[in-house]
C-alpha cells in the first residue's frame, strides 16, 4: 500500500526596502505594491516563518 501525502504550508519571507520620506500611508502602500509588481523587491532567501495549514493523504491500494 502507498499513500500520496499533501502538506500545505503558508510561507512568510522578508524583504527590506527603502521608502522615501514624506509619503502618506496610502502612498507607502502603493510604493510597496509597485516595488512588488515590478520585481524590484528582493526577498531574502531564508524563510522567515512557515505556518502549517493542512495535511491530507490519499491511500492507494496496490492489490491487483
Amino acid at each position: 500500500m502507498k499513500a500520496i501525502v499533501t502538506v500545505v504550508e503558508k510561507l512568510t519571507s522578508e524583504a527590506h526596502i527603502d521608502i522615501p520620506d514624506g509619503l502618506s500611508e496610502p502612498e507607502i502602500r502603493q510604493h510597496i505594491v509597485d516595488q512588488y509588481n515590478s520585481g524590484e523587491m528582493q526577498f531574502e532567501m531564508n524563510i522567515f516563518q512557515a505556518d502549517f495549514e493542512s495535511i491530507c493523504a490519499k491511500i492507494i491500494n496496490k492489490r491487483p
